[in-house]
């Protein structure tokens, strides 16, 4: 069945969104990512690392300001505070998951929501509920969008599941697949009969931050299967939500893990910066 990769969808958006600030530059304007990153977390260094490649591909200025993972609260919320006034800055990408010692929570609110290119404010997520387009998705659940759209699939009248209902995927995927026009069904945890409420779908989104949770019995001939899931199986190897071998020889198409939604939601988070320096400049 067809395997959807990241990488060709990730070059689209990328070549659209350099022709975009190559526009904005023309008027002197330089769009510009600040990487917010607390400590030295291998995880983070390595999206960083991409996220970096990523923005220089796409005519994007980066500065990363990193902070020692000692940092007090309120001297994390002032060095936040000024890259927030810095006029040059256009985006702010925050690496999460924070040290326990310090709080996301007071910068949810200071965070101008035109630079908040990953959609930390509860302004974003206002704007996504009310379909309006100036706010910013989570990076991760517009690319789920992206991807079907670059498919060419018209999500209209179509059945939507979507198993997470985490704030940084599955709630906002949800209402983004909603302002579609797709009948959209949440499942998680506690839902009954997982895979007889997933088997009728035309389109599965796997966002449960579960190991090869989706497996045979939950799909159909007929489904589109895009796993977000990032997980290590029990040797070791990164796997996604959805059992790769079990589902992809029933499906019409599926995204693979690694090598599907992850290389896709860089380049949306470049298209943010700039979508952000176009508003800024308005």
């Amino acid at each position: 069945m067809p395997i959807i990769k990241g990488a060709p969808v990730a070059e689209a958006i990328s070549a659209d969104t350099l022709k975009r600030a190559e526009t904005l530059k023309a008027d002197g304007i330089e769009p510009c990512l600040a990487i917010i990153r607390v400590g030295e977390d291998g995880s983070q260094l390595a999206y960083e690392r991409g996220a970096v490649k990523r923005m220089d591909k796409c005519g994007i200025k980066c500065r990363i300001c990193a902070l020692d993972e000692n940092i007090s609260q309120a001297d994390f919320v002032n060095e936040f505070k000024k890259i927030n006034d810095d006029e040059s800055v256009h985006g702010i990408l925050l690496l999460q998951p924070l040290p326990k010692t310090l709080s996301i929570e007071p910068l949810k609110d200071i965070i101008n929501p035109l630079k908040d290119v990953d959609a930390i404010s509860p302004m974003n997520m206002y704007k996504i509920l009310a379909n309006d387009k100036t706010g910013h998705a989570p990076c991760t659940a517009e690319g789920v969008i992206e991807i079907l759209d670059w498919m060419g699939m018209d999500l209209k009248g179509k059945k939507c599941k979507v198993i997470g209902r985490s704030m940084i995927v599955g709630k906002p995927l949800g209402l983004l697949l909603l302002s579609k026009d797709a009948t959209v069904t949440y499942c998680h945890s506690k839902t009954r009969e997982l895979a007889k409420e997933t088997r009728d779908a035309d389109v599965l989104i796997a966002a449960a931050g579960s190991a090869k949770l989706v497996g045979a019995d939950f799909v159909n001939e007929n489904m589109t299967v895009i796993d977000v899931g990032v997980n290590v199986d029990e040797n070791g190897k990164l796997c996604g939500d959805v059992d790769f071998e079990a589902v992809e020889p029933l499906v019409a198409n599926i995204t693979p893990v690694p090598g599907g939604t992850g290389a896709v939601t860089t380049s949306v988070l470049a298209k943010h910066v700039v979508k952000a320096a176009e508003l800024l400049r308005k």
